[in-house]
């Protein structure tokens, strides 16, 4: 795995910032993160995904969305994330031309976010770490429409995730972390050879 290049991005809601990681042989895929609505791109299961995904081949992006960058912590409209992520997207595929698949996700809100647009970007598929099914204690307010994206999805959640856990589905698979709470900050490691496994069996890493 190679040191991180930060860089920044100019979106149609101000610039975002992406740290890459890149893979020490040629890339298998890129896979691009993005953070929780309150949180940044070091939290614990996206810092652990992005060590063992870089060195299973595959280009790293760790996307901080511009509010983030601004300094803000309340998260801007899901139309305003959704628009910076695409612009950001559309740069990393111009930035690595040659990487043969585009893997999107993040963790609560970013995995949202990557699910909402992942057609839109022309991913291969998704990964969604703590996808918040709904807000807690409201069950009735389910976002599970948002995984039915016809791409292979793999979602990983705790059983102690107060935003809920969603069901299997076509094309998505769900691999639920016993003990592990919405942050699945117990076993980072574990977490990430459960996302790294899944891709590789596609062809998206190396051994």
């Amino acid at each position: 795995m190679r040191d991180a290049d930060e860089i920044e991005i100019v979106t149609p809601r101000g610039p975002a910032r992406v740290d890459t990681d890149l893979p020490a042989g040629p890339p298998r895929a890129l896979l691009a993160l993005g953070h929780g609505a309150g949180g940044d791109v070091d939290a614990p299961d996206l810092g652990a995904l992005r060590d063992a995904a870089a060195r299973a081949g595959l280009v790293v992006c760790r996307v901080t969305q511009p509010y983030r960058v601004a300094g803000r912590r309340a998260p801007a409209p899901a139309g305003h994330l959704d628009e910076a992520w695409t612009a950001v997207l559309a740069e990393l595929r111009r930035r690595h031309p040659a990487v043969p698949a585009l893997v999107v996700g993040g963790r609560s809100s970013g995995a949202r976010v990557a699910c909402r647009t992942a057609t839109a970007v022309g991913a291969d598929a998704v990964v969604a770490l703590a996808f918040p099914l709904h807000p807690p204690g409201r069950p009735e307010r389910s976002r599970a429409a948002e995984l039915a994206t016809g791409l292979p999805t793999l979602v990983v959640n705790g059983d102690r995730d107060p935003f809920g856990v969603p069901e299997p589905g076509r094309r998505v698979r769900v691999v639920v972390r016993p003990g592990e709470r919405h942050d699945l900050a117990g076993d980072p490691a574990g977490t990430a050879a459960v996302v790294v496994d899944w891709l590789r069996r596609r062809g998206w890493a190396s051994r």
